[in-house]
């Protein structure tokens, strides 16, 4: 690299990703971190401009660019898993936290989503579970839209590539006058798919997004801010690209859908007297979805799986901090929830369902009158109501001796979960006999009427403690920093085992199988984590090149993972691994040259396995935790130039190559998807207030899989996206 051009000099080094971004003085954003974060902290930053460049619009585009972070693309909207340093489920509770405009997005089911005009994100990896709370163990996304005091005036966005894919966006940011800024933004995005299905030529994949967003912020002087943030966003989606492994197909024969409509209100108010910061940030959250599933993904009539389901969420934070002397900085805080979901989730079977996986199972020690079911329709209905709630108070303290700078902080979190359930099924069967010359019905019909509901709860508590220490190396070349932290995840209810378990009761009705216990089976447990780290934050040759370095190591007890439990045909069961240990590290640089050209490297290894886990039958010590990357890749080139004559004002180029893998897929380790590597490319012009860019993802078409799972018997993975190629317009009229 430093044969292509002269390096650049100290104060024309843009501060791009795993830097220290210097924020405009109307900032809100430091409510609970501050400098002091960015000393003791793996983290990495984009600003507007990078975000930009490499077309971001949700989290499941940062994959990857950050170090040992990865939310795969698979399944609906619904399905946000994160893996962050070998942590992370498919379903129920996430192990990373989500703030958008510093609104604490509660349920992981929200966090897929495309958003317009995002001003910068922050991704926070390892422990944040003192300042922020339950489900941060694995880090924090903050994500912070446009300001009406960072951008006044007009964007327009228009976007069309492959697949008939495409993206609108219209935003209007304008400061009122007496401290008052505004910004209106719609949004609105579709695609077909990259596939179809091969049993009726559809779409497999198509989806439809529209969204609104409204900020106003008022700063009537320098010490007090307020500023509320309202969306509203809806999603549809139809089909998933679930390939057959036996067939090599996508291929199956009922409806898939998934439909969101998210509603959300966040109010931030910051003051500050002296040297004391007060800050409040209340919320309220609203989801109404309704998801359907061929749960067999083949063409035959097995069965589907719908869940109906509409939630709502209070949260109120109180954040205190000053410091009392130069050497001395302190935080104190609280935070308090609501959240009630109503929830109808049945199952259907269908005669093809009905035939091979009742009636076979009952007739296999052949009986003299087998019996057939009567309905060739079986309904298993399912209703839940989950009403949770939990406050905490936490604190932190900073004694700062010269260049070193040591950090104690303690939180106390408690929380009630509670489940309501109200399962039925109605049904009958008959005994035919099949000795004469005509198959007969023995027997009258025998009702089968399966009633059951309850209601179960749980109290949590916890004590999470951290500490941690830093030292600013001289000539401000950057940090050294050393941590150690406790980690939380809650737990809670499987309610796709319900369905299992009604199955259970009706088979024992006709003589087969032993019932769940309920309890056991939908009950799972908190999973908590020791984390030790030791990192850097270097910035060398002139602050031309920026390096940061992490080394960790996670000791996690109670794991929770995703698994198919023995018998089970429809329910995903989270389950507790006895104990796992995580250790990886994480490296990620970036060297600036004068001629706008600039290099980008940022690599995460993770090694995860499980010390203490069986379920039964097999033991799994010693294997790969699933579903998390050993390996994260990111590498790019980009350049940028001005010109003061012609045509075109600027121009801008980037080429970068993804990598990920290897993912083992089950706990036995016995399938798995290798590395593999993906390469974009773009090319951008402006003149005046308009800029085009063409761009083209996963150049090569490489061919990879994101997902894996088995049902009724079957393997199924979900096929990669392959090329596109997009073409982008804007237009940003900024006002003098």
């Amino acid at each position: 690299m430093p044969g292509l051009c002269a390096a650049a000099p100290a104060e024309a080094v843009a501060e791009y990703a795993d830097t220290v971004m210097i924020l405009p003085q109307v900032s809100v954003t430091a409510i609970k971190g501050g400098q002091l974060a960015d000393r003791t902290e793996a983290v990495t930053r984009m600003d507007r401009e990078e975000i930009e460049r490499l077309n971001i619009v949700n989290l499941k585009q940062v994959s990857e660019i950050v170090p040992n972070f990865y939310m795969p693309q698979y399944g609906s909207r619904m399905t946000s898993s994160v893996y962050v340093r070998g942590l992370g489920t498919r379903i129920d509770q996430p192990v990373v936290g989500l703030n958008i405009d510093n609104v604490p997005i509660i349920n992981k089911d929200n966090f897929d989503f495309d958003l317009a005009d995002i001003e910068r994100i922050e991704i926070l990896r390892g422990p944040q579970n003192i300042l922020y709370g339950r489900n941060t163990m694995g880090g924090l996304i903050n994500i912070h839209t446009l300001s009406p005091f960072t951008f006044e005036g007009v964007r327009v966005l228009a976007e069309y590539a492959g697949h008939n894919s495409y993206k609108a966006s219209l935003g209007l940011y304008k400061r009122l006058g007496g401290g008052v800024g505004m910004a209106l933004n719609a949004y609105a995005t579709g695609t077909d798919g990259f596939y179809r299905n091969a049993y009726n030529n559809s779409h497999v994949g198509q989806e439809r997004q529209w969204s609104g967003r409204w900020k106003t912020t008022w700063r009537p002087s320098a010490d007090f801010i307020v500023e509320n943030t309202a969306a509203l966003s809806r999603s549809v989606q139809h089909g998933y690209p679930y390939r057959r492994v036996a067939t090599g197909q996508i291929a199956y024969n009922d409806t898939c859908f998934y439909k969101r409509l998210t509603v959300t209100d966040g109010l931030t108010v910051k003051g500050q007297a002296g040297n004391v910061t007060l800050s409040g940030i209340a919320s309220f959250q609203y989801i109404n979805d309704n998801m359907t599933l061929d749960q067999d993904f083949t063409p035959l009539d097995y069965f589907t799986l719908t869940q109906k389901r509409h939630e709502w969420v209070f949260t109120a934070d109180i954040v205190a901090r000053g410091r009392a002397c130069d050497h001395y900085r302190w935080l104190f805080g609280t935070f308090g929830y609501l959240r009630r979901s109503h929830m109808d989730a049945p199952v259907t079977f269908y005669d093809y369902g009905i035939t091979h996986l009742i009636e076979e199972n009952a007739n296999a020690p052949g009986p003299r009158y087998p019996l057939r079911w009567d309905q060739r329709v079986l309904p298993l209905d399912s209703r839940f109501i989950l009403p949770s709630g939990g406050g905490s108070f936490y604190h932190e303290s900073e004694a700062i001796w010269g260049d070193f700078t040591a950090t104690i902080g303690l939180r106390w979190d408690w929380e009630r979960t509670e489940i309501r359930y109200a399962n039925s099924s109605h049904s009958s069967y008959s005994l035919w006999d099949y000795e004469g010359p005509v198959p007969v019905v023995n027997t009258p019909a025998i009702p089968v009427d399966v009633e059951m509901s309850g209601n179960l709860h749980r109290t949590y508590a916890q004590l999470l403690p951290k500490f941690t220490l830093s030292y600013l190396l001289p000539a401000k070349r950057g940090d050294l920093f050393a941590s150690v932290t406790k980690g939380y995840k809650s737990g809670g209810y499987n309610t796709q085992m319900f369905s299992d378990v009604l199955q259970q009761r009706i088979r024992t009705k006709v003589g087969l199988q032993q019932q769940y216990d309920i309890r056991e089976m939908v009950e799972y447990e908190p999973e908590s984590t020791w984390n030790y780290e030791v990192g850097t934050h270097l910035r060398l040759l002139g602050h031309r090149l920026h390096l940061d370095a992490t080394i960790f190591w996670i000791e996690c007890r109670d794991q929770q993972l995703t698994m198919f439990p023995e018998g089970s045909v429809t329910g995903r069961v989270m389950a507790n691994a006895g104990r796992s240990r995580s250790r990886g590290a994480e490296i990620s640089a970036r060297y600036s040259f004068d001629c706008g050209l600039a290099a980008q490297l940022s690599y995460g290894f993770t090694d995860a396995r499980f010390r203490d886990f069986s379920n039964g039958r097999e033991n799994f010590a010693g294997n790969h935790v699933p579903y998390a990357p050993s390996n994260t890749l990111y590498a790019g080139l980009s350049y940028d130039r001005t010109f003061s004559r012609g045509f075109i004002d600027r121009l801008s180029a980037d080429i970068n190559c993804r990598g990920i893998g290897k993912i083992y897929w089950d706990e036995a380790n016995s399938v798995s998807q290798p590395f593999y590597a993906i390469a974009d490319a773009s090319v951008r012009a402006w003149h005046g207030p308009f800029s085009a860019e063409l761009w083209a993802k996963n150049i090569t078409d490489t061919q990879y899989s994101t997902f894996y799972f088995v049902s009724i018997k079957n393997a199924f993975l979900q096929q990669g996206n392959g090329f596109q190629l997009g073409l982008t317009l804007r237009y940003d009229l900024q006002w003098d």
